[in-house]
Order: structure tokens, then C-alpha cells, then sequence
């Protein structure tokens, strides 16, 4: 039976009326929010580190251009200097498209890569979902709550000099897909977000340290092929510790990956395929 088309996929100007529709609906959810949406920035640090990291604004990857890559850093400029110094007041959410705001070509923003329905593709203020992935990854090592995520599904790419576990970022689309957090402790916290012309920086800053460390681990890992089809498996783990004598308190499943492999099968480490 052939699959009904949606109303979107009749044309440009269909698919700008299911946008717009889509938008107003998340505006209006948002009015009934029980808690605020973070507004206001800081250009002062707050006092502490609570989480730290850096990314490779550059990877090799696979049958991709890297053109898109040069453009991926002039739109994560534009969307960095939205979110950098924000801050986060106990019991408010945390929303990357309510910083970042549309990203149009007026804004500045060039043709970027985009996963769009699990294939690669390209479009305006493509890539800056690097920048979510990163404060996700911030996140996930703090005690904040994560309260809107959406996980990339499949394995697009070989492995680059990854760093952190695999799975553990963020699909991103303007407006409908949002990444959104809330400030569960009871202090503000402070993003901070810039680069240079090689890495990807961010932190999560308050005004008293935690009590605990947390750490992400990836165990598990490994290829299966399931009819002919290859899926890259692990299970991700939060864990967190006592900062004064290091004793693990908690090991939390956050989780699961069957991402299937959507490039080229050869690619695959054969030492990592395991035969069911």
C-alpha cells in the first residue's frame, strides 16, 4: 500500500504553513510553562567549573564536503555569541532555540551539513548541533535535569577521534525540536560557549561547587549483523562519586544504543563486529 504523503511534502508553500503552524504551537506551550525560560546572560564568570570541555570543530568524515565544515564554524560563531554567559536560575529551563533563535541567511548563517530523516543533507545554520551536543555533554555531567531530548538514531559516521561516548548527543530542528534542560540545583549556573579556529569550548560555571563528580562510560560496544545489516551497539552509563574519597556512589544506565549503520560497511573495524 503506498504511503500517504503529508501535508508538508505538497510543496514549498504547504511546507511553510506546517512550519509556521508547528512554531506557534510550541509558542503556546511554552506560555503554559510552569517554570521560566532563561533569558538573562552575565558577562562576569561565576566562581567555579563545574564541567569543562572541548571539541574538534574539524573531522574527517565520511563523503562529506569540507566546505560545509568551514561554514559549520562561521554559523556556530554567530549561534555561540547567543548562548555565551546565560544564566540558568534555580527552577528555570534551559532552551537552545529560545537563545539561538531561527538561523537565517539574513542572521549571517551559511550552508551547513544536516541530518535530516537519518541521511545527510544541507541547509542554512547547518552544524550548530555541535554546539547542543556539547552542552548536553556538560550536562549530562552535572546534576541538572534534562527535560527535552532527541537522539540521533543511526550511525552516520565512522568514528573521528571521538571523546565521548557514542549516542550521548542531540537532534536539533527549529522549533520543533528543541534541547532544553532544567537548573535542579539551588544555585544559578552560568553557559559558557566560544571557539577558535580549531576547537569548540564550553562550561558550566556556578558560584558553589558540587559535592559530587560524575563521569559518562560506554561499555559494551560492539558491530552486529542482523540480516544483513549492521548496528552499533553499547550501553552508556552515568556514574557518580564521592569528590572526597573517590567511592562510587551510583552507576545509572542513561543508555542504550542500536543505531543502525548508515556508511560504508568496510569502514567497520572487523575486530569490533560480533557474530550472533
Amino acid at each position: 500500500m503506498k504511503k500517504r504523503k503529508l501535508f508538508c511534502e505538497y510543496g514549498k508553500i504547504p511546507y511553510q504553513l506546517s512550519f509556521y503552524k508547528e512554531c506557534m504551537l510550541r509558542d503556546i506551550k511554552d506560555k503554559f510553562l510552569k517554570e521560566k525560560i532563561a533569558v538573562n546572560k552575565q558577562e562576569e564568570n561565576l566562581n567555579y567549573i563545574l564541567k569543562g570541555d572541548a571539541k574538534l570543530l574539524r573531522r574527517k568524515l565520511y563523503g562529506v564536503n569540507m566546505k560545509l565544515q568551514e561554514n559549520k564554524i562561521q554559523n556556530l560563531k554567530i549561534a555561540c555569541k547567543k548562548i555565551d554567559g546565560i544564566i540558568v536560575k534555580p527552577g528555570e529551563i534551559f532552551s537552545f532555540w529560545k537563545l539561538v533563535g531561527r538561523p537565517t541567511s539574513k542572521k549571517g548563517y551559511l550552508n551547513g551539513l544536516f541530518i535530516r530523516n537519518g541521511r545527510l543533507d544541507e541547509g542554512i545554520g547547518g552544524g550548530i548541533c555541535q554546539l547542543a551536543n556539547l552542552i548536553h555533554y556538560l550536562v549530562l555531567n552535572t546534576p541538572l535535569e534534562v527535560v527535552e531530548l532527541h537522539h540521533h538514531t543511526d550511525a552516520l559516521f565512522p568514528d573521528f577521534k571521538r571523546t565521548v561516548p557514542f549516542g550521548t548527543g542531540t537532534s536539533i530542528v527549529y522549533k520543533n525540536l528543541d534541547y532544553r534542560f532544567k537548573n535542579t540545583l539551588e544555585n544559578p549556573i552560568q553557559i559558557r560557549v566560544w571557539l577558535d579556529e580549531v576547537m569548540l569550548y564550553g562550561e558550566i560555571r556556578a558560584n558553589v561547587e558540587l559535592e559530587y563528580k560524575y563521569k559518562l562510560e560506554e561499555e559494551d560496544s560492539y558491530f552486529s549483523n542482523e540480516n544483513g545489516i549492521y548496528y552499533r551497539n553499547s550501553k552508556v552509563y552515568k556514574l557518580i562519586y564521592d569528590k572526597k574519597n573517590n567511592k562510587l556512589l551510583n552507576k545509572e544506565l542513561i543508555l542504550k544504543n542500536h543505531s543502525k549503520v548508515m556508511y560504508d560497511y568496510n569502514l567497520i573495524p572487523k575486530e569490533q563486529i560480533m557474530v550472533k
